[in-house]
């Protein structure tokens, strides 16, 4: 329990009013996850102010705040404690409890394996005294209140993380809780990208190490070249744990991988521990075992007893936690976290206990926080897969460079499956028919999300409370926001949800072409694209070959029809690459015919007809003469033929006249002796409004991406928009009567107006003019967009929103709450098309 004045006397700070709770239950930074007694802190970071959300931080139990300014609610009941900084008051607590209570610090830091060596050193020093573990998955200072707040003066020692996430965290936190014990596990990139080096990383880990005392004990990977370069650093003595080979003081060997557990020997000096076990899996869990033992041995618990006590251990949960699946799969959770080293390791597992009875199936979702090393790190793991997986299944963007890396490697295409969410990938596993003879190893960071992949495997309801949970700071690092100061979110599991809408509309007799062009209406064209033809497109349609080649470039094999003007020059491209492009023009047909001839091979086409859009396409009175003119042609192979409607989605009865035409082409080819595998007329408005237009293929875009072309072409049910823009608020000010906003001074504030500045403009594709924005949303409420918008900011009134802070959500398209601005809506004030809303987010807006 936390002490009211605790907290004042450590931080030196000034009770607000009269106190109410004296003794809190923990400290809370969430407001959404404030528990019944806890103590709140509000901070102020790059992600927000925390003050704006005390009210509803108490509406969920907090009984204590703690503040820089006194809460604008009724604080009757409550103990509110005004401070400088939360942030500074939380480490002086730190401090000062440890320094009241007398208890020990091990700390323990490092890129990977770093929760479960506090468990294994908690467990052997439990032979002989009283040990609290820290919280485990919090990075950074906040972990320090979070671990100590349930400690209690019987406590000798507390096993804790200290990792740090940007330069200088670590000499802080050190100060704070002056550990006397120190371990470094492995040394790898994690949170690379907070750091503007590598070597300021490498320096960071190494502090902890340098500020031991003599009297203390640094543990020490000596398998790890650049922990081991930390030996001369510390004034503390040194023990050193390795795998294998000689030099380490600690050392397991002869090392035996199972499906249940890792049998090892253990030598220390001249002492020899041979046929010991314990129930974790994989050769980087040893140097946890390890490191316990060379705690326990400095604390004087016996080796032998320590070794006792570690076959005691179990898994934790995603870290490598061995779980029934359905049909008696052997699934191997290692959802908790994943880094290069942790993934290498669980792979080398993987490897060490395959068999020919098992099929081994290895899927990874994206590694966070690795920076400029993301790209390598990630096409290296999927290397690393392709040496010896049978099947290997990547769930998200980043991950699917892994994929890309492995059918680089030479893994057979047909092992391979790049997924973008959840859904995607359990759809695949399914495809594998899983079986007993099967282990399904699932790995990935936090933001992939990949214990709901486990989730949807378990054989037993009951072990999902064996999936790892995330605490409260990790849950806000879920959700933490792009470095730009606009992005785009895309629900690929919408999207997924919206082409199987448009599958099961069009029945399986008609083909689906997926159309991703204009990178997929702004959505992004390879996972788009995949994800498309995972949940049922059957071909992808793109305007132009340079968007074709960016697919077969990302590895996506599918049929892809270029439907606009494809250059002879990139002919030969098209012909190596099985690109079906368009044609209407005979001499530009004759040029394609040589050019694929020179390529030594057949060009696949579709023949475009101009039934009355007046763009592209043979006229309906040539259709049939063009087509005697393709029968010269050796190099040609007409595949299909198709149309385009000018008025499907508000006009029928032209759209019917366009499809008689289209009939009276097709009747005298087929009678010639013409058959098509793919005929085609139907755009988003035809599929949804007009059936007699299927024939069998159809051409959807706009509705892929959950939006609909007209108010008259309903969608299916269940389909809902992929997209949202969002930006941040910059600043709010105050600004006196009659003051003018932005170029031009179009807008003046009537009386004394509250503004907000968000860092997003014209040339990110907020339309500046003909026709007007309108408005965007803030803490789920609508605020008008006032004055002209200038080239990379805008100017808001948040008069009516007092909450609205620096940092605050703002969301240009998309829902907030109970409030949403749609593409249509954002079209009908300009006076445009939805279609012109989502290609006009320029590229500059990264995706995610």
């Amino acid at each position: 329990m936390i002490s009211l004045y605790d907290v004042l006397d450590a931080a030196n700070g000034q009770l607000f009013g009269e106190p109410g709770a004296q003794l809190f239950s923990g400290f809370c930074f969430d407001s959404r996850f404030a528990e019944e007694a806890s103590l709140y802190a509000a901070l102020k970071t790059d992600q927000g102010d925390g003050h704006q959300y005390i009210e509803e931080a108490v509406r969920n139990g907090a009984t204590g705040i703690l503040c820089t300014r006194p809460p604008e609610i009724d604080t009757d009941g409550l103990s509110v404690i005004l401070v400088k900084d939360p942030q500074t008051a939380l480490m002086k607590w730190a401090y000062f409890i440890l320094n009241k209570l007398g208890t020990q610090v091990i700390a323990v830091t490092g890129s990977s394996g770093k929760s479960v060596t506090i468990d294994a050193v908690a467990q052997a020093l439990r032979t002989r005294y009283t040990v609290r573990q820290g919280m485990t998955g919090v990075k950074g200072r906040l972990n320090l209140p979070l671990s100590l707040a349930q400690i209690t003066p019987q406590d000798h020692f507390i096993v804790m993380e200290l990792s740090a996430t940007e330069p200088g965290e670590m000499s802080e936190m050190m100060l704070a809780v002056q550990p006397q014990v120190g371990v470094v596990t492995q040394i790898g990139f994690s949170y690379a990208d907070r750091f503007e080096t590598t070597e300021q990383l490498m320096q960071e880990t190494s502090l902890m190490i340098e500020y031991l005392s003599a009297t203390g004990l640094a543990v020490l990977n000596y398998n790890d070249d650049r922990a081991r370069e930390m030996i001369p650093n510390t004034r503390a003595r040194t023990i050193t744990m390795g795998i294998d080979g000689f030099g380490a003081d600690f050392t397991a060997y002869n090392l035996v991988f199972g499906l249940t557990g890792t049998g090892f020997d253990v030598r220390y000096g001249s002492q020899r521990f041979v046929g010991r076990w314990t129930p974790l899996l994989g050769r980087q869990h040893l140097y946890a075992i390890l490191a316990a033992l060379a705690i326990g041995q400095h604390y004087e618990v016996p080796l032998d007893e320590a070794l006792k006590a570690l076959t005691d251990m179990h898994p934790l949960s995603g870290r490598m936690n061995p779980l029934n699946g359905r049909n008696d799969t052997l699934l191997i959770d290692d959802s908790y976290d994943a880094d290069p080293q942790s993934t290498v390791g669980a792979l080398d597992w993987l490897r060490d206990v395959t068999d020919k009875q098992h099929r081994t199936i290895f899927v990874f979702g994206d590694m966070d926080n690795l920076g400029g090393h993301s790209a390598r790190a990630h096409r290296l793991i999927g290397q690393r897969a392709a040496d010896f997986v049978d099947h290997f299944i990547t769930m998200g963007t980043d991950a699917a460079l892994a994929g890309r890396g492995a059918l680089d490697h030479g893994m057979d295409k047909r092992r391979v499956q790049i997924t973008y969410n959840i859904q995607d990938a359990v759809s695949q596993l399914q495809h594998l028919d899983l079986n007993e003879n099967d282990i399904v190893l699932i790995k990935g960071s936090p933001s992939a999300r990949m214990e709901l992949l486990v989730g949807a495997l378990l054989a037993n309801d009951a072990d999902r409370a064996q999936l790892p949970r995330r605490v409260q700071a990790d849950d806000a690092a879920l959700i933490m926001r792009p470095t730009s100061p606009s992005w785009v979110e895309i629900d690929l599991e919408a999207l997924a949800n919206n082409v199987s809408a448009f599958k099961h509309l069009i029945g399986e007799s008609v083909a689906l072409f997926a159309v991703v062009k204009a990178n997929a209406y702004g959505h992004g064209a390879i996972s788009a694209a995949r994800t498309a033809l995972l949940n049922g497109a059957d071909h992808l349609a793109v305007s132009s070959m340079e968007e074709a080649l960016e697919l077969r470039d990302a590895g996506i094999e599918a049929p892809i029809l270029v439907m606009s003007y494809t250059p002879i020059t990139t002919v030969r491209q098209a012909v190596r690459q099985n690109i079906v492009v368009t044609v209407y023009d005979l001499d530009l047909v004759r040029a394609y015919d040589r050019a694929a001839r020179e390529a030594g091979g057949r060009l696949r086409v579709h023949v475009k007809i101009d039934t009355g859009m007046g763009r592209l396409g043979v006229l309906t009175g040539g259709a049939v003469p063009f087509f005697r003119h393709l029968l010269g042609l050796t190099h040609l192979e007409v595949e299909g033929i198709y149309t385009h409607l000018a008025s499907a989605d508000d006009d029928l009865d032209y759209a019917n006249e366009q499809l008689s035409r289209f009939r009276q082409v097709l009747t005298p080819l087929r009678a010639a002796g013409f058959n098509f595998k793919y005929i085609h007329a139907a755009n988003t408005a035809a599929t949804l409004r007009l059936p007699a237009a299927h024939f069998n293929a159809v051409r959807v875009g706009l509705g892929l991406y959950g939006l609909t072309p007209s108010d008259l072409a309903r969608l299916p049910d269940g389909c809902k928009p992929a997209l949202a823009w969002k930006s941040v608020i910059a600043q709010v000010k105050m600004l006196p009567p009659n003051h003018p906003v932005g170029y031009g001074m179009t807008y003046r504030t009537s009386d004394a107006e509250r503004i907000a500045i968000i860092p997003v403009g014209y040339a990110d594709g907020l339309r500046r003019a003909p026709g007007y924005w309108g408005h965007v949303l803030v803490n789920g409420q609508v605020a008008p967009i006032i004055g002209r918008v200038s080239m990379e900011k805008t100017v808001i009134s948040v008069q009516h929103i007092p909450s609205a802070s620096v940092g605050d959500e703002v969301v240009l398209i998309g829902r907030q709450g109970d409030v949403a601005i749609s593409a249509e809506d954002i079209a009908r004030r300009i006076g445009t098309i939805s279609y012109e809303i989502l290609t006009g987010v320029l590229p500059r807006v990264p995706r995610g």
